[in-house]
């Protein structure tokens, strides 16, 4: 009888109770998945008290230490053994997966969610990645970006000798989680977001403080997310006079639920790989403001069908279609669901990642 392959996932990820997002969902059916198969598993994630969703899988947690140190030195203290090694939210090419592999590991998948900045890289950034990617790619068997996007971005960073060691596996949602709108909320956003600088929000205040008061305060932005960005976020806030009008709302586990009561989302990040956002939002039938680019980095909104597109850091773009909306001027009254149901959905991202192992 065979011995069934043992698979490690690695995820500089922190699990939170009031954060359920795409890939906590497919975390959970992939680890359903993987077992089904016969394969058997252990995760370790960068920050973990058990809760009832990850229930079945089986979790190490790094409680906030370096995640690559913690994952080695656990394998070397325990003298666990590995046939497979998958990472999330690592960083690329990296002197980990030549220690990894040395661990007896034989199939190693690194998976690229990491967004780049809008400015790129500085110089010593790139040559540094170069040379890595020279060094230690070798010691990855597959290399994953999660957009067509993330793969230009891996053979940018580290070789375009990479080409046939990428694949490109969009990321997923279960959209029978998510509840539809189904009235107009006209003058309703919300915002869902790691609060980061990355992510734009301090263009979206700056742009309400340039909305005449009338109008502003027809407005309600809903804020949902935490992160080290929060601080100034609120500054900005209280300096701009908006405190009517942005709610700081936390994280929540309820978003699949929370969509519905919204007119529009507002995504105007500076950098994206994926952007799950703008896809649940989608299969909630609730339309897009976001960036050309960034925001915008799986071009599935098209302006005035599902959404609304603005360049990335121009405020006064944004502040316009704030305010045409508000007026009317502006209005998306399709359902703009059914493409997102298709071809962004979490069985389909689940198999895609399962077929990669051997």
């Amino acid at each position: 009888m065979t011995k069934p392959k043992k698979i490690a996932v690695v995820c500089n990820y922190a699990l939170n109770p009031n954060r359920i997002g795409g890939m906590d969902r497919f975390w959970v059916a992939y680890d359903q998945k993987a077992k089904a198969l016969g394969y058997e598993i252990d995760w370790y994630f960068s920050d973990y008290t058990p809760f009832e969703f990850f229930s079945e899988l089986t979790i190490y947690s790094a409680n906030s230490d370096n995640m690559e140190s913690f994952f080695l030195e656990k394998v070397k203290q325990d003298s666990l053994k590995y046939d497979i090694l998958v990472t999330h939210f690592l960083g690329l090419c990296s002197s980990f997966f030549k220690k990894a592999k040395a661990t007896g590991i034989q199939q190693i998948i690194a998976v690229d969610h990491n967004p780049r900045p809008l400015e790129g890289f500085p110089l010593a950034k790139i040559i540094k990645n170069k040379i890595k990617g020279i060094l230690y790619s070798s010691y990855i068997d597959q290399f994953i970006g999660v957009s067509n996007y993330a793969k230009k971005h891996i053979l940018k960073d580290y070789g375009f000798f990479l080409d046939k060691k990428i694949s490109v596996i969009y990321n997923g949602i279960d959209t029978s989680v998510f509840v539809k709108r189904t009235q107009e909320n006209r003058n309703k956003f919300i915002l869902t977001s790691h609060l980061r600088e990355s992510k734009g929000i301090q263009d979206l205040l700056r742009a309400l403080s340039i909305v005449e008061k009338p109008i502003l305060s027809q407005i309600q932005i809903d804020m949902y997310g935490e992160g080290p960005y929060e601080d100034e976020l609120r500054r900005l806030t209280a300096e701009f006079d908006l405190a009517t009008i942005i709610n700081f709302k936390g994280s929540s586990s309820k978003l699949n639920e929370l969509y519905a009561d919204y007119a529009y989302l507002i995504q105007p990040s500076h950098g994206e790989t994926f952007c799950y956002s703008v896809i649940e939002s989608l299969a909630c039938n609730v339309p897009v403001i976001t960036t050309v680019e960034a925001g915008n980095v799986l071009s599935v909104i098209k302006e005035d069908h599902n959404g609304f597109l603005f360049n990335a850091g121009n405020y006064n773009q944004l502040a316009a279609i704030l305010k045409n909306i508000v007026l009317g001027n502006l209005k998306i009254e399709k359902d703009v669901s059914m493409p997102i149901e298709k071809e962004f959905n979490l069985e389909k991202m689940v198999n895609e990642h399962i077929q990669l192992l051997h």
